[in-house]
């Protein structure tokens, strides 16, 4: 019974839709497309690059043995492990893989921090939309004084407005931006365990490349 009585469908629609227009107008379509997507994420577990430094190695083994072109046979799901051995097996120096692993953790930085800025602009506006449905509800309260249950329902939605904009802000979506932008640290700094190994394979395999174009 409760429950029923702190639901009111106007309320809800003017604080939920009117958090989704103010952050669509904030945010550019790709991210916020990226935000929603990035809500996969949130049940798994947190990013390890143990894996990733598992199969480097099994490449670096590979390459010992039948030489770094048998590494464009190798299926890498990796998009950073792959562009790096790709780049390796191209034949680029330790010092342009280095600096194509950076670059490409600090664009997933970026994408990770716009995620989240998504999220965070949310959470800043659901309150505010929730005060725009107090007003609102205050408004249509005065309007209509001589009628008292059109003053109990505009009484309603003023104060539930308020109070969905609160929960909505602090138990869904500031929630959800905190949660993003941990697993983005997490995930940079996990990542950046993956730079040294594959450097040292390109360190390795600079010679060859040298002794194979002299040849």
């Amino acid at each position: 019974m409760l429950i029923a009585q702190l639901f009111d469908p106007v309320a809800l629609a003017i604080v939920g839709g009117g958090t989704m227009l103010a952050t669509a107008l904030r945010s550019p379509a790709r991210d916020a497309a990226r935000a929603v997507a990035a809500l996969r994420i949130l049940p798994r577990r947190r990013f390890r690059a143990d894996a990733l430094l598992d199969q480097i190695a099994a490449q670096a083994r590979i390459a010992r043995r039948h030489g770094i072109v048998a590494l464009d046979r190798s299926v890498i799901a990796d998009p950073d492990v792959a562009a790096a051995i790709a780049a390796i097996v191209d034949g680029a120096i330790p010092r342009e893989v280095e600096a194509l692993l950076r670059y490409r953790r600090q664009a997933r930085i970026e994408r990770h921090v716009a995620a989240a800025e998504v999220w965070s602009a949310a959470a800043e506006a659901a309150p505010a939309m929730g005060m725009v449905g107090t007003l609102v509800g205050l408004a249509g309260m005065f309007a209509q004084l001589t009628d008292p249950k059109a003053i109990g329902a505009a009484m309603a939605i003023a104060l539930l407005a308020t109070l969905y904009g609160a929960l909505l802000a602090n138990l869904i979506l500031m929630p959800v931006c905190h949660r993003l932008r941990a697993a983005g640290r997490s995930e940079a700094f996990e990542r950046a365990r993956i730079e040294g190994p594959l450097v040292a394979l390109a360190l390795r395999e600079t010679p060859r490349h040298h002794l194979q174009s002299v040849a």
